[in-house]
Parts: C-alpha cells; structure tokens; sequence
C-alpha cells in the first residue's frame, strides 16, 4: 500500500528518516516528549554497537564501572565552564520522598562531576595513576529540538574518564580514544569519519582540548560521532584530585572524558539508508542472514524447512534469522527484511531443495544484479566472503559521496555557494567573531580541524586575516 513506503530521501530526508526508524522498529516515541524507546531491533545493533566498542577498551587496558545517576548541584557548580555550558539542558530533582530536599540534585548530563568527586578520594599517591575506568549509562539533557537518536533528552551511551600523573599522559589517551572511535567507525560501521580537533566556541564545557569524528550524512550534513576531551586540570582542580608525586610532592591529577552516544545509529540510518530502508553494516547488523523458507503445500514444506535447518547448520557462525511468519507471502517478507537492512537474504524453495543450491539477495544491490545461486557445498566461506564485501562496498560508497561534497571554496561567495549542499574545507583566521558571522550567514559551524594537518600559510575565508590551517565547515544536525 502506498501509504507504506519510505518518503524519498530526495524529496523529504528528515520525513524518510523519522518514518524508517518506526517503519523498521529500531525506535519509537516515548510518552515524555522528546524521549524514545528503543525497541528490541534497536537494542540489538546498540548491543552490537557496545561489543564492537567494549572489546576495544578493554584491550587498551580500560574497565567498566557504574556511577550514580543523581548528582548534587552543588557538585556541577565547582566547575565554572561546565555549570554554565550545561544549565539550559539540566533536570532537577527538589522533592524525595515527598519532602523538599536540602539539595537539588541533577539527573546526570554527563559525569565528570561525580565522578572527579571519587576519584579525589580513591587517588593518593602517583602509584595510584593512571585510573582508565569506563561506564555505559543513560543521560538526561534537556532538549528543546528533539529527533530519534540524534538528540532525545534521555540517551544512552559510554563515558569514559580517566585520570593521568602528567599532561602529555592525558594527551595521549585523549588521542588513542579518538583513534580507536575512527577505527570502529570505520572498520565496524563502514562510517567514514574525519577526526580533528573542536574550536573553542565548539569545545565540551570545561574541557581544555576537544576532539572529534565527524561523518556526513546523506543529505550532506554533519554528524559528530564521538568526541574525546582533554580536560586538563580543571576538574582535577574543582575536585581536589592530588596525588603525591615521585618526589613526595603534591600534585594536581590530569583527566580526561570521552563518549560514544546512540546518536551512532542515526550515522548508521543516515550513511547508508536507502529509499528502501535501513542498509545495515554486516559487522554490526544484527541480523546478518535472513532466511525465507518458500513453499506451497506440506508436502514441500517439509522438504524445504529440512534444507533450512541445514544452511542453519552451515552457517551458525552467521547471525541468522529464519522468518517462519505464517500467512504471509514471500514478497511481503523480502521487502520487511529489507526495510530493516538485513545485509543478505537467502530464499529457499523447492527447486533450490532439488539442486542443492540458495539464492541470495544483497541489500546493497537492488534487483537481478544483487541476486547469486550459490551451492550448498562451501557455503559458510562462500556467504563470508559476500559479507566481506557488502561491508568493503559500504565504506567505499560512504567514503565516495563524502569526498565528493567537500569542497575548497575560493572566496566567500563560493563558501555560501557550496555550504547549501555538502562542507567546506577552508582557512580560518582562528577568530571567534568570523566563526559567528560565518554561522549567523549560512548556518555552517566549524566541524574540526582535522588531525595531521602540517601548518600552512593561507588567509581566512572570511575575513581575508592571515590563517595557519583549514577547517571543515558544514551544516550539522
């Protein structure tokens, strides 16, 4: 029914959007505005998303921990930035137990309060050094202009935060975390972010350096995927978190914070969607295998669900989902999988039973040219190597549109130009105020000034001022 499909990404992305989430069950409104549920569906590639992030952790020596999610207001006051950057988008809680409290407490926006609280207590001594401790919570940020994933005012998400004897130790971890965030990114999700570092104005409240992935979107908006803050001493200093050195001194701790947030599926929805629906990265998906079973009496039934327990058997290395729906045709179950972007449909009917072969769709090759009759003999590394290569043509598409809506305008003009659909990569004098005349004329923010860029000589896009490096400007969500 027409009322069924997706609006076309070129006629409405942010309707296509909203409408794929809940066509595809990966969310849906919660009954507190700007809230959602996250249905089973969504939880499983969130899930996903978790492991793929966790195991990366773990092995550079980091260990999950749970903090409180109510934090006393005065705790958020100590730090002056971060009070002051986060007060629009605070909950507060003034009644427990039908008493007035002594305290207001916040509802957690982020953590580095609580969590500098007891990390004052917990470090003594430079033996003590580095913490490297991670957790995944839920977050409330109140939100005026609330979407799916993207910016809800409840989310979930990994904060990380750690602890350092010396400023470059601090350093350091801030830039393996943003290092390993681009190779999820990249390497898991087929998103092919650009990391940098934040200017002032777009740094986290508090922080001394922040850094980013930033990823384009479809509709050639940008993204910010995950950031990795270096927080110097500030919050070491608002919560007395000293050590005693190697040589018996007194020292100030350095600390760093760092997140990943649900807001990575809307990059996933929104990198790789279609007019179809969801296209989901094998890696992450969470089914990676769909199997419809194709028969018209019991007699063949019989036949055909034998050969599915069979290729179940062949490929249980696979995430695998067998839709045995009854009463619904085949046709109907092809296009629900691939509005929910499961990367490879297998199709079983009678005549594959008799020739010992499956066909195979993939998501991300519509019609005839996406279909393959494969043996049954080597099937396992056969599907293996078509995953493989649905996730490689995944990153290698994303990675194409991205480069080729970058664009190095000469003049301002030609900046206001090209903004309208994709980002400028631009010298920029530094200067708060172009940076705001910037936004104020084209709703463009600075992105990131990417990592490794060597020092050039250039003159502001704006301004004409001289300038050392180019920035990505763009349109963000």
């Amino acid at each position: 029914m027409a009322e069924d499909r997706l609006p076309k990404q070129s006629e409405n992305f942010s309707e296509w959007y909203n409408q794929l989430i809940l066509k595809s069950e990966l969310a849906d409104y919660a009954p507190v505005r700007g809230c959602m549920v996250v249905r089973p569906y969504g939880w499983a590639l969130w899930e996903n998303i978790q492991k793929a992030l966790d195991t990366r952790f773990k092995k550079t020596g980091h260990v999950n921990a749970a903090f409180p999610l109510l934090i006393p207001m005065s705790f958020l006051e100590k730090e002056k930035e971060h009070v002051e950057g986060f007060a629009p988008e605070l909950a507060i809680v003034t009644i427990g137990g039908g008493e007035k409290l002594e305290e207001p407490l916040v509802v957690r926006p982020t953590s580095e309060t609580i969590i500098g609280y007891m990390y004052s207590k917990w470090i003594k001594s430079y033996r003590d050094l580095p913490i490297l401790i991670n957790q995944w919570a839920n977050v409330v940020r109140w939100e005026m202009r609330t979407r799916l994933f993207l910016r809800t005012l409840e989310f979930y998400w990994q904060e990380g935060h750690t602890a350092h004897e010396t400023a470059q130790e601090a350093e350091d971890e801030t830039l393996k975390i943003l290092n390993l965030y681009t190779d999820f990114a990249i390497n898991e999700a087929a998103v092919p972010v650009i990391p940098g570092i934040k200017s002032d104005a777009e740094k986290f409240a508090g922080a001394q350096r922040s850094y980013t992935i930033e990823a384009m979107m479809l509709d050639t908006k940008a993204l910010q995927s995950g950031t990795s803050h270096n927080l110097g001493q500030n919050f070491a200093k608002a919560f007395d978190i000293q050590y005693l050195d190697r040589n018996n001194e007194q020292q100030y701790a350095w600390t760093t914070s760092w997140g990943v947030s649900t807001r990575f599926v809307g990059a996933i929805i929104m990198t790789h969607g279609d007019d179809q629906g969801l296209i989901l990265p094998p890696k992450l998906a969470p089914s990676q295998i769909v199997i419809v079973p194709i028969f018209r009496n019991d007699e063949e039934k019989e036949k055909v669900m034998t050969m599915v327990g069979e290729v179940e058997n062949a490929l249980n290395q696979f995430r695998i989902k067998v839709d045995n729906r009854e009463n619904l045709t085949p046709g109907f179950k092809f296009n629900d999988w691939e509005m929910r972007g499961v990367p490879l449909r297998i199709e079983i009917g009678p005549k594959d039973v008799a020739n010992q072969n499956v066909v195979v769709s993939q998501r991300d090759i519509p019609g005839k040219a996406g279909k393959l009759f494969l043996p049954m003999v080597d099937l396992a590394k056969n599907i293996e190597k078509l995953l493989n290569d649905l996730q490689d043509r995944l990153l290698k598409k994303a990675t194409e549109f991205r480069d080729s809506h970058i664009f190095e305008p000469k003049n301002f003009n030609e900046f206001k130009e090209v903004i309208v659909n994709g980002w400028a990569y631009s010298y920029w004098c530094g200067d708060a105020s172009c940076e705001n005349s910037i936004k104020d004329e084209t709703k463009a923010t600075t992105r990131c000034r990417p990592l490794g860029q060597e020092k050039t000589s250039g003159t502001c896009i704006y301004c004409g001022k001289p300038a050392d490096y180019k920035t990505y400007f763009a349109r963000s969500y």
